[in-house]
């Protein structure tokens, strides 16, 4: 018996799920979530269909905290076809500039 298969398919599945969170935004911030670097981790269980996110906000007085996680989870589950999803905020460490790709501050013009 192999695992490759598995292998490849959790693979897949986490890439897919990094292009559904690049399609979530922060409606302040022109800049997708994964790119301002407010996911701190993707776990996948291709097994089970199930992926476990763990998330943070710019400010935790956010004024869309409460939606946001949800926008995560339905935007994760129709684009992977996962089964489900949980996503987790957090909020150690706390976010800061430095957690942006260099393509976010880029478009932010902060370099």
């Amino acid at each position: 018996m192999t695992y490759t298969p598995i292998i490849r398919d959790a693979v897949e599945i986490e890439s897919k799920v990094i292009e559904a969170l690049k399609t979530v935004y922060d409606p302040e911030i022109p800049v997708n979530i994964y790119d301002l670097g407010l996911i701190y981790g993707v776990e996948i269980d291709p097994l089970c269909g199930h992926a476990e996110i763990k998330m943070t906000l710019t400010a935790p007085g956010c004024p869309v905290a409460n939606s946001i996680p949800e926008w995560v989870e339905n935007a994760v589950r129709y684009n992977t076809g996962l089964e489900s999803v949980n996503v987790i905020l957090v909020w150690d460490p706390p976010w800061t500039m430095e957690c942006m790709s260099m393509r976010a501050k880029l478009e932010l013009n902060i370099l």
